[in-house]
């Protein structure tokens, strides 16, 4: 009889041990947006990270109730600091990292970049990686040639130009730190206003240039400046071109461009398993 009763004691206490243990999901839009599945402990837990970037990244939260750096915040355990501006594009990200070493030196373990559907959307040009030029070259012997030699273009008035200048400040100034880019998101039409509609990613830019592009540019920019490229176009599996993923944006017929705080936490879900696979800081 006793042990009848202490078995229904103990199913009792494991049973109201796993109700607290349990989030409650957050109500957002109508639609029920489940926890984060958070990491107990990690390389990223109690790291500073700086997050640059444009709306999506904005701590205003254009679109949402929750960004994905906050859902980070949780999962990791970081301590997230966010630079991103509604409507920046990479010449603005080179701004933030100003603002951000202008606020807090170096005193910061890793930045994390997700920027380039602005400049999509407003038609910057794509650009070249490098400037070349012949120069001699010192060569066993000793002696000299020349030969071909490059240097990055710093044309602020492209895309890849505006990455490299971006990467340049960062390498210069943050030369002991991680830093990591994120590919651009699907997009889908988005209605702002009448001067302000932005046709689906199936239209190319007003120069004739498609999205892939621009997330092509920041898969390279892996290579050219020695920095961790996450693909977030591709793991995060948001796609508002197809009607079912409008449950992941802010308004179905004015705005499949912003994630919504489910969007925001299935980014995050998908950024976590990436983020354990890098070190947080080199200190």
């Amino acid at each position: 009889m006793n042990q009848r009763l202490s078995a229904c004691l103990l199913s009792a206490l494991l049973l109201s041990t796993d109700c607290l243990t349990q989030a409650t999901p957050l109500c957002t839009g109508g639609s029920l947006v489940q926890p984060a599945s958070v990491v107990a402990d990690s390389q990223w837990k109690g790291k500073r990270v700086a997050f640059l970037g444009d709306s999506i990244t904005d701590k205003r939260h254009i679109g949402t109730t929750k960004c994905w750096w906050e859902y980070l915040a949780e999962i990791l355990g970081l301590q997230a600091f966010s630079y991103g501006i509604n409507g920046n594009r990479m010449d603005g990200v080179l701004r933030q990292a100003q603002q951000l070493l202008d606020e807090r030196a170096d005193s910061i373990d890793a930045i994390i970049v997700f920027a380039g559907t602005n400049d999509y959307n407003g038609g910057v040009p794509i650009g070249q990686w490098y400037v070349e030029e012949d120069k001699e070259a010192t060569v066993s012997g000793p002696a000299t040639e020349v030969r071909r030699h490059r240097l990055p273009a710093m044309d602020e008035g492209t895309f890849k130009g505006r990455i490299n200048r971006l990467m340049h400040f960062l390498k210069t100034h943050y030369p002991t730190k991680q830093v990591i880019m994120l590919t651009p998101l699907h997009r889908a039409q988005a209605r702002f206003g009448e001067r302000n509609i932005q046709p689906e990613e199936a239209f190319p830019n007003k120069n004739g240039v498609f999205l892939d592009e621009y997330v092509q540019a920041v898969k390279e920019a892996a290579n050219v400046w020695a920095v961790p490229v996450i693909d977030l176009n591709s793991i995060c599996g948001l796609y508002p071109m197809n009607d079912a993923h409008v449950r992941y944006f802010h308004d179905a017929q004015t705005d499949r461009l912003h994630p919504n705080a489910e969007g925001h936490r299935r980014m995050a879900l998908a950024l976590k398993y990436q983020l354990l696979a890098y070190p947080a800081s080199f200190d």
